[in-house]
């Protein structure tokens, strides 16, 4: 009868410790399943609000970026439509200037043969300086744009050029002569080929070629004031052939002293280049605004790349927070095992429970 209630109390302990323990273990893991939905809830807000902002950021970065990239575009566009736009009516009308000194040349040179001669059309020095500047004129204005020339320019040294180009530096101011000495070349063909009088109008002719390049370099080259050069213009083709194909010694001579002899066509050359300089300058300060534009556009990416790693690090933290929170999950797992593997062991307080139950049994005895 004693070991059946004792068996019975044994009982309902271990069933009294079992029902505490699965409560307990109910309790822990309503408490864990919570948790972790907690956990799962905060992480997808975090991760939706870092992913709204992400989105938000980019799509400010990125509207600014097109904004920035499109008027960057709009106005390098403008700017080489309004360039090539001067630049074809420009040479539309130059070709168109050609085309009528072509055609007033032909003239002239018909109206030579057979009306008048050059020596009678320039007759004297002031009617042929007067030609020689209105082709020069033409040709420039033709040419180049009005701030880069200017006519009858007067030197610091009190000389008056017919024309001055404004280069840019280092060139600077560049000095063209529409002069030249026509009546010793016109004498050269008067009498014959072995005529005494022929020989001394070339020499003559060379000697005023020489004195007019001397006077062109004396008056026209100022250091610190012009370029280190001067033009010679001849307006007439046939003097500058004449000139280049039997008197190289003065052209020689002319390289010597910076003074450079040109014709319409080889002035055409020369005021092309001039023309090309002229675009190039205006082109690199075009490229100056662009480059401007484009340390700006860096800043912003930089600025863009220091937010993206900043945004990058809360990510960053935010999967180090979720891999501590496992670490904390598999804690409490293995607790709940631990508890779980306690259960077995539970039963060996038991002999000391019945060693009672049987001193108790003891001590009920008649005359114990």
């Amino acid at each position: 009868m004693v070991e059946a209630v004792v068996l019975v109390i044994v009982v309902a302990g271990i069933a009294l410790g079992l029902w505490l323990v699965l409560k307990m273990q109910a309790g822990l893991e309503q408490k864990h399943r919570q948790m972790l939905t907690d956990l799962h809830d905060g992480l997808t807000k975090q991760g939706d609000r870092l992913g709204g902002q992400f989105n938000e950021l980019r799509e400010a970065i990125s509207g600014k970026l097109d904004a920035r990239l499109d008027q960057i575009s709009s106005r390098v566009s403008e700017r080489l439509d309004e360039g090539f736009k001067k630049t074809n009516e420009t040479f539309a009308s130059v070709m168109a200037r050609l085309a009528t000194i072509d055609e007033a040349q032909k003239k002239i040179d018909a109206l030579t043969g057979s009306v008048v001669s050059l020596q009678e059309l320039l007759g004297d020095k002031k009617t042929r300086g007067t030609f020689g500047e209105v082709q020069l004129e033409a040709l420039v204005r033709n040419t180049l744009p009005t701030q880069a020339f200017e006519m009858q320019y007067t030197l610091a040294n009190g000389a008056r050029a017919d024309c001055v180009l404004k280069l840019p530096e280092p060139t600077g101011l560049l000095a063209v002569d529409s002069k030249f000495p026509l009546e010793n070349y016109n004498r050269m063909f008067e009498g014959k080929s072995d005529d005494p009088m022929r020989a001394l109008a070339q020499k003559q002719f060379r000697l005023d070629i020489r004195r007019h390049v001397d006077d062109i370099a004396k008056k026209y080259i100022i250091p610190n004031e012009t370029s280190d050069g001067a033009v010679m213009f001849v307006p007439a083709e046939a003097v500058f052939a004449e000139i280049h194909a039997y008197h190289q010694e003065v052209v020689d001579y002319a390289i010597a002293k910076r003074v450079w002899i040109v014709s319409p066509t080889t002035l055409m050359a020369v005021l092309n280049t001039a023309r090309a300089v002229l675009k190039d300058r205006e082109t690199k300060k075009q490229i100056h605004i662009i480059r401007e534009a484009l340390v700006r556009l860096g800043q912003d990416f930089r600025r863009f790349d220091e937010r993206m790693k900043k945004l990058a690090d809360h990510i960053r933290q935010a999967h180090q927070d979720a891999e501590d929170v496992q670490v904390s999950s598999r804690k409490i797992s293995q607790q709940f095992q631990k508890i779980e593997s306690a259960e077995l062991e539970a039963p060996e307080p038991a002999p000391a429970s019945a060693a009672n139950v049987v001193r108790l049994a003891e001590e009920r005895k008649p005359g114990g």
